[in-house]
């Protein structure tokens, strides 16, 4: 009977973790650049007694790695990456990678993500207009041209699929390992004029959100039927 107590709670506490993921994936859907949470779950199978009980884990969390939908804009400061890279931003707490390609120049020519941060190039420099120079031309290995004359490149970079990712400021991520420069820019690349949107669908994060408020309202349910019974038990042993 304990067991089962257990197993309900660790249930309820993994459910609740995901119904929290879902919520804050539908919260930033409307974010270019973002990626979605996620959180897997294993079993935890424990023999402390006669019979072995497994329990659901707490869940890892991770960031998906899906791309998002393209949407031409046509604006010469919104700039989408092509297939895996993330652009390089400077924040207060250091370097972190996003996809959300949405820039602007400032009245010294500092190139910035709409939040504000320095975009780096490939040196982790960070990038710098000519602001008397009108819209930049960016081709797809990220350099800039103004008026003819090249001023600088936007970097790429690769971060490896085994490499754990936190959230960063906006849509940005920051891995637990260094991330690479690219060079080859047959596969990796820009296009100026779009914008990459979430990788969120809120339909399909809706109907999750619901299984998984029916799946903890099911276990919720268990948990009363095992309080009931237990209450049972015990009245009957204690002859009341």
């Amino acid at each position: 009977m304990q067991s089962a107590f257990y197993v309900s709670l660790s249930a309820q506490l993994s459910i609740d973790k995901r119904m929290e993921t879902i919520a804050n994936n539908i919260a930033n859907a409307a974010t270019a650049g973002y990626r979605a949470d996620g959180v897997s779950f294993e079993s935890v199978v424990t023999k402390t007694g006669a019979d072995a009980v497994a329990y659901a884990s707490a869940g890892r969390d991770y960031v998906s790695r899906v791309a998002g939908d393209m949407q031409r804009t046509g604006d010469p400061f919104d700039v989408a990456v092509v297939r895996r890279a993330f652009f390089a931003i400077r924040t207060p707490d250091g370097v972190a990678y996003t996809r959300d390609g949405r820039m602007k120049m400032t009245e010294t020519g500092d190139l910035q993500t709409v939040g504000g941060y320095p975009i780096l190039d490939a040196g982790n420099s960070a990038v710098v207009l000519d602001p008397t120079a009108g819209p930049p031309m960016i081709s797809r290995d990220g350099m800039i041209n103004q008026a003819g004359r090249q001023i600088g490149a936007i970097g790429l970079f690769m971060i490896d699929g085994d490499v754990k990712l936190s959230r960063g400021p906006g849509a940005s991520v920051i891995p637990d390992k260094p991330a690479t420069a690219v060079l080859d820019f047959g596969r990796n690349g820009v296009e100026q004029g779009v914008v990459e949107t979430a990788n969120v669908n809120p339909v399909r994060e809706m109907v999750k959100l619901i299984s998984a408020s029916r799946a903890f309202e099911s276990v919720s349910s268990m948990n009363d039927l095992l309080d009931s019974s237990q209450r049972d038990a015990i009245r009957t042993i204690g002859g009341g």
